[in-house]
């Protein structure tokens, strides 16, 4: 499958060198078995049409979709252009702008950060989903507050109640966490934030959920499901 990453941040730089960037995490959770190209979406990298690639991944960031920067508004047309013609997935920002470009909302949420290993219960299981419930390493502050129309809110939590999305009128699916965050990672972010984003005794507390079993593999098992799924559908 041809799968085009649309990576709209990066980890801090020096993060890098130990971690790469946020378009090789997904490459190693999704496995080598597709055709990648990563878009540089900050730089104005976008496809130059829906079909230049079977489906599309939207990665995290450290922008808002509210805010005001130049590359935002075309990556929502393009995703406004791209859905039903090539299979979606967003995780974190990811998430968000596609709620926010079908018709959502998405604020930077009075709840403050969510941070560390969070547990979402599947409260609607899709033939691609296998658990009752799922932990992963989460980092957001903004949160879908209203949702698109022709939505169905598959998983949540209490903190984040529109956890996971799938769009009903088109093959598209969306989620909060961050399955492509490996333990290690998930914990160097937290440091390299430490005092900046989150307190010390966040990010301790953050730290500490880490060291619990998590299921970001089977995550990504759900992704490739999903994208089987998608592209058979399209056949």
């Amino acid at each position: 499958m041809r799968i085009g990453l649309l990576e709209t941040g990066a980890p801090p730089e020096s993060l890098q060198p130990a971690f790469g960037r946020y378009g090789g995490m997904f490459q190693t959770l999704l496995g080598g078995d597709h055709q990648y190209t990563v878009y540089d979406v900050q730089a104005g990298q976008l496809p130059g049409a829906p079909g230049e690639q079977d489906a599309y991944l939207i990665t995290g960031s450290s922008a808002g979709v509210y805010d005001d920067l130049a590359w935002i508004a075309p990556l929502m047309d393009f995703l406004r252009a791209a859905k039903g013609q090539a299979a979606l997935v967003g995780v974190c920002f990811g998430h968000q702008v596609m709620a926010q470009a079908f018709g959502g909302q998405v604020v930077k949420s009075d709840k403050g950060w969510g941070v560390g290993l969070h547990r979402y219960e599947v409260a609607r299981p899709q033939a691609w989903t296998d658990a009752p419930s799922v932990a992963i390493p989460a980092s957001h502050q903004d949160q879908v507050v209203v949702l698109p129309p022709a939505t169905t809110v598959i998983g949540g939590s209490p903190f984040t109640p529109y956890g996971l999305l799938s769009y009903d009128d088109a093959p598209a699916i969306s989620m909060q966490f961050h399955p492509e965050f490996d333990p290690a990672y998930a914990a160097a972010l937290i440091e390299a934030r430490r005092g900046s984003r989150y307190s010390d005794e966040q990010a301790d507390a953050a730290l500490a959920t880490l060291q619990a079993p998590n299921d970001r593999l089977r995550v990504g098992g759900w992704i490739r499901s999903f994208l089987r799924q998608a592209s058979g559908d399209q056949a």
